[in-house]
């Protein structure tokens, strides 16, 4: 894939195209990188806003409060940090040309889901099993 492929602003994938050609890829490269970039900027600001709120707040209520609220937070900084660790390891895939393609059954993942969760590293089918064995060793 060279560095500088040309997308235009309205470019979207279709299925009419060779499956991951370099646009595709080059598409789905700034998806990610710019949904990694939004959580790390909402990451910052949320630490930033912990660090203004650590003061004493005298009122038990108003306490409490603060304190679910930094609770909250860092329950949502963690749930960004482990999207940034599966945009990481997609951004590796396209690196390494796999990127599209169900780690399970090889098949490629369809355009439609991978714009909707370009993380995804299974088809619709193979995460559906996932789930159901998940869902059946839970209960």
């Amino acid at each position: 894939m060279t560095a500088m492929t040309f997308l235009p602003d309205d470019y979207r994938p279709s299925e009419d195209e060779k499956f991951m050609n370099e646009r595709q890829l080059e598409y789905f490269r700034r998806k990610l990188v710019a949904w990694k970039d939004e959580l790390l900027n909402e990451s910052k600001h949320t630490i930033e806003e912990l660090q203004d709120s650590a003061r004493s707040v005298p009122d038990m209520t108003d306490r409490a409060s603060e304190e679910s609220d930094r609770a909250r937070e860092l329950r949502t900084r963690d749930r960004q940090r482990k999207l940034v660790v599966k945009i990481d390891a997609a951004l590796r895939r396209i690196q390494q040309g796999e990127y599209g393609y169900c780690e399970v059954t090889g098949d490629p993942i369809s355009l439609k889901r991978l714009d909707a969760r370009p993380i995804a590293t299974m088809g619709l089918a193979a995460q559906e099993r996932h789930e159901r064995r998940e869902k059946v060793h839970r209960g």
